[in-house]
């Protein structure tokens, strides 16, 4: 995989995850909303700051979908946290893949480490069990 594709992946990635969070967020309520807040924040940065690099090596980036299928529907707190644990561990594959694919030093490596270590702590915070890692025993 090319460091442009593995950017326009990682930014589709992120465009369906701010998608995610989206539907999810309505559901919650307290701290949980709060932290599903926080987390559409996050991820639409990160969704913001792809572009920005596929643009900077003269490429356009991928528009988002208008909507996004579910794995399941989001039907109160239960599957709406169930949920952002999947966006979550779904947005750690394709920080991998980023990862693996740009230079090192890079902008585009960095996104994506930053990306894998956030991932990991937001699986955990949702009450996922905390993907194991390029590396590291699962």
């Amino acid at each position: 995989m090319s460091d442009q594709d593995a950017l326009q992946a990682a930014l589709a990635a992120e465009q369906a995850i701010v998608y995610g969070y989206g539907v999810l967020g309505a559901h919650l309520s307290g701290a949980d909303q709060q932290l599903a807040g926080a987390s559409l924040q996050v991820h639409q940065e990160r969704r913001d700051a792809i572009a920005a690099l596929i643009t900077g090596a003269g490429a356009t980036p991928s528009p988002a979908a208008a909507a996004y299928g579910l794995p399941f529907p989001v039907t109160g707190a239960g599957t709406a946290r169930r949920l952002a644990v999947q966006l979550e561990t779904s947005g750690a594959g394709a920080a991998w893949d980023l990862v693996s694919a740009a230079a090192p030093g890079s902008a585009a490596r960095g996104v994506g480490i930053e990306w894998l270590a956030d991932a990991a702590a937001r699986v955990q915070r949702w009450g996922g069990a905390v993907p194991a890692l390029p590396g590291q025993p699962s």
